[in-house]
């Protein structure tokens, strides 16, 4: 099969997690860039990088790179690229976003009408055609220009990847599936160790740790755009994906997964997205506060997302909220404490200057993730378990 450069993006400071996932997948990294990997794979690939990566929000299939400093440049460069390779003479295809960073070619709207005309020429010439019905299946086009490069890649995805399909009904400010999937990723826990998340909201920190646990793929229960493109990607490539994904799952595992908050309709919700997700028998949901955070075993995690304070009116109740969780976390036992927050106070509340700190964009709101980092458990204890 041919071998295609797939481009998968990921929040920044999080692309050494996205090559490693890639990497376990089996393919071959290209290039890590801010915010984007770029790998190699075949049609098959297509199908797996969009069943099995947790932490990316969507794939793209790189059309082309071109340079262009004005917008006749952009056009003819446009239209250079081999457009009839991807999209059938039925296929409806748009620029559907288009981001500039320091580039002469600054407008979204004029590079996307710029290249959608130059896609149309190309495809006039190449199919003897005045004319497109698009009404056959869709071919996005994902736009980003750095410094007057410009990557071209159609999305294979459509929606986000972070559409798990489980998360139904979300809490305020929910953390993302895929950065949630990211941060637990960047801690050493492993699906025979406890976790708690004492602010758990819709449950995301507690599903997606259970579906790791139990090797769920997260695209398997919801659908892509590029399964209609069957002249690039067979049908077959995606049942296989599919079975493959099936087979993997762990019926027979025993977790410690616990997510409490003090909001008994979000625990509620919580619970309904874990029955979506097919692990709420691995998940124990609580309504408790964070004041009765408690757990009587040695070397669990707290992975978790507390209150901002994103309103005004709610950072006064900040320092006594970070204070208590430092207490309850000093309480537990040789734990270990990872928590997301763009509250600045964070560390001096909690009571402790984290072992790490790692800046980290959640969309465009700049947060930290706070480590601290617990003793191992002793390697006897570790067999026993």
């Amino acid at each position: 099969m041919e071998l295609y450069e797939l481009i998968a993006p990921c929040h920044f400071g999080l692309e050494a997690v996205m090559k490693r996932e890639i990497l376990d997948l089996g393919y071959e990294i290209e290039r890590v860039e801010d915010g984007k990997v770029t790998f190699l794979a075949d049609a098959e690939g297509i199908a797996y990088a969009n069943l099995f990566l947790r932490t990316t929000e969507r794939i793209l299939l790189k059309v082309g790179q071109v340079h262009a400093e004005t917008y006749d440049e952009l056009f003819e460069a446009t239209k250079a690229l081999p457009w009839e390779k991807f999209i059938p003479k039925n296929g409806k295809f748009w620029v559907t976003k288009a981001n500039s960073i320091k580039s002469k070619l600054f407008s979204p709207s004029d590079i996307q009408s710029i290249m959608k005309k130059a896609i149309v020429e190309r495809l006039k010439q190449v199919y003897h055609m005045e004319w497109f019905p698009e009404d056959g299946a869709q071919y996005p086009i994902r736009v980003s220009i750095l410094k007057d490069e410009v990557t071209i890649g159609l999305d294979t995805s459509g929606v986000s990847l972070h559409k798990r399909g489980y998360r139904k009904l979300t809490a305020k400010a929910p953390i993302t599936e895929t950065l949630a999937a990211a941060l637990i990723m960047l801690t050493p826990w492993k699906g025979d160790r406890i976790l708690v998340d004492p602010f758990c909201g819709s449950g995301t920190f507690p599903i997606e740790a259970a579906m790791m646990a139990a090797d769920i793929a997260p695209g398997l229960n919801r659908s892509f755009l590029a399964e209609q493109w069957t002249h690039l990607v067979p049908k077959k490539c995606w049942m296989d994906a599919a079975e493959d994904a099936r087979y993997r799952i762990r019926n027979d595992i025993e977790t410690d997964i616990q997510g409490f908050d003090i909001d008994g309709d979000v625990i509620k919700s919580a619970r309904e997205n874990a029955k979506l997700a097919g692990v709420d028998h691995l998940i124990h949901f609580q309504q408790r506060p964070v004041a009765e955070l408690s757990h009587p075993k040695k070397y669990g995690f707290l992975i978790t997302n507390p209150p901002y304070g994103e309103r005004l009116e709610d950072k006064k109740d900040l320092p006594a909220l970070y204070q208590t969780l430092g207490e309850r976390y000093r309480a537990l036992d040789s734990w270990s404490m990872y928590l997301i927050t763009s509250y600045e106070d964070a560390e001096r509340y909690l009571g402790k200057k984290a072992d790490k700190n790692r800046k980290i964009y959640n969309g465009m709101l700049k947060t930290y993730f706070y480590q601290y980092a617990g003793p191992k458990p002793p390697r006897r204890e570790k067999e026993q378990k």
